[in-house]
């Protein structure tokens, strides 16, 4: 038998501290960078996109790919892109350690493009850290409040 699949994830991972480095100039970029580095590894890329101080990757993983290394693979190339890119992205100062990865129905895949093309307007009343939090208590992940951005 052939291997089929249709796992759509959600991957959340911010900058270090919290701090903002994307803005309406370098965000193209870097998401379709990320983008790019997603087809390059099999998997498919329904929208990366977000706001100041990180990023939301929607996309289904090849099932010969490891969830962790799309990750570390994406947080390495995108590093060094942004790094040679200079002052386009001044600001960044690496990448915070961990990452969230959440599964969904692929019905939910209309929803969650939307969410995340609203990126910009959604975080003039909500920051980061309680988005994230609400997403980890969506999908009941436990966590520990001092290691949620590190």
């Amino acid at each position: 038998m052939s291997t089929y699949t249709k796992i759509l994830y959600q991957i959340v991972f911010g900058s270090k501290d919290y701090t903002p480095f994307l803005s309406i100039e370098n965000e193209s970029i870097l998401f379709a960078y990320i983008a790019g580095i997603l087809k390059n590894k099999s998997c498919h890329s329904y929208i990366v996109g977000g706001a100041s101080n990180h990023i939301h990757i929607i996309t289904q993983i090849h099932p010969a790919v490891a969830l962790s290394e799309v990750i570390k693979d994406i947080k390495i190339a995108s590093h060094k892109m942004i790094s040679d890119e200079g002052k386009l992205f001044s600001h960044f100062p690496g990448w915070q350690v961990g990452y969230g990865a959440f599964t969904y129905s692929i019905s939910a895949k209309a929803s969650l493009i939307h969410y995340v093309e609203n990126q910009r307007e959604h975080h003039k009343v909500k920051s980061y850290k309680d988005e994230l939090t609400d997403i980890l208590k969506e999908n009941s992940v436990d966590f520990t409040d001092e290691y949620l951005l590190t």
